[in-house]
């Protein structure tokens, strides 16, 4: 039974979005493609019918996560907000659907380029972002400074806040401190 181009296009996105997902839960090893099909309601064998691999799949979802970070920011009234919710508990309690350089920078190194990469061009968003939202009166490499050392103090509040158990008070310790220092430095 032949499908659509655009039932095609709709399962391809599912399983984009399973794997987004699932990848940022359990690292790129700790899921394989059967996990992400079946996540997605489909067989492991339709997997080749829409990647040539497991390393492209993983591109795209990774894309496809910080497309979902874009927007939230762009949702965001200011930077303040941005970086409120980004040290959420909320935030840091959906791996999920949180951001995927806190979720898989641990696990990139060991990853093929092309998974590197996508992670870099995704940070690299992130930075452009703060740094757009930084003020004018700054000069640009020092605006770009300032929003690599936001970038880092969030994903580094956010990556240790997970690391912890949970109701652990050193979780929400970590938020917190990096919510002062981040409002502080805007």
């Amino acid at each position: 039974m032949r499908i659509t181009s655009e039932q095609a296009s709709e399962n391809h996105r599912r399983v984009v979005e399973a794997a987004s997902r699932l990848f940022r839960e359990h690292g790129f090893d700790g899921v394989s493609v059967a996990d992400i099909m079946k996540a997605a309601g489909f067989t492991h064998g339709g997997f080749y019918n829409h990647f040539r691999s497991k390393e492209a799949l993983a591109v795209e979802a990774l894309e496809h996560a910080f497309a979902e970070m874009a927007a939230q920011r762009e949702r965001a009234a200011t930077l303040q907000a941005m970086t409120d919710d980004y040290l959420s508990d909320l935030h840091r309690r959906a791996r999920g659907r949180g951001c995927p350089a806190a979720a898989l920078a641990g696990d990139a190194p060991r990853q093929p380029d092309p998974v590197r990469s996508a992670l870099a061009r995704g940070t690299e968003e992130m930075i452009n972002a703060f740094a757009s939202r930084l003020s004018p009166a700054l000069g640009d490499a020092e605006r770009r400074t300032q929003a690599v050392d936001l970038l880092c103090r969030l994903t580094g509040a956010l990556t240790l806040a997970r690391a912890t158990p949970d109701g652990d008070p050193l979780s929400e310790e970590l938020l917190a401190a990096a919510r002062a220092a981040c409002a502080a430095m805007i």
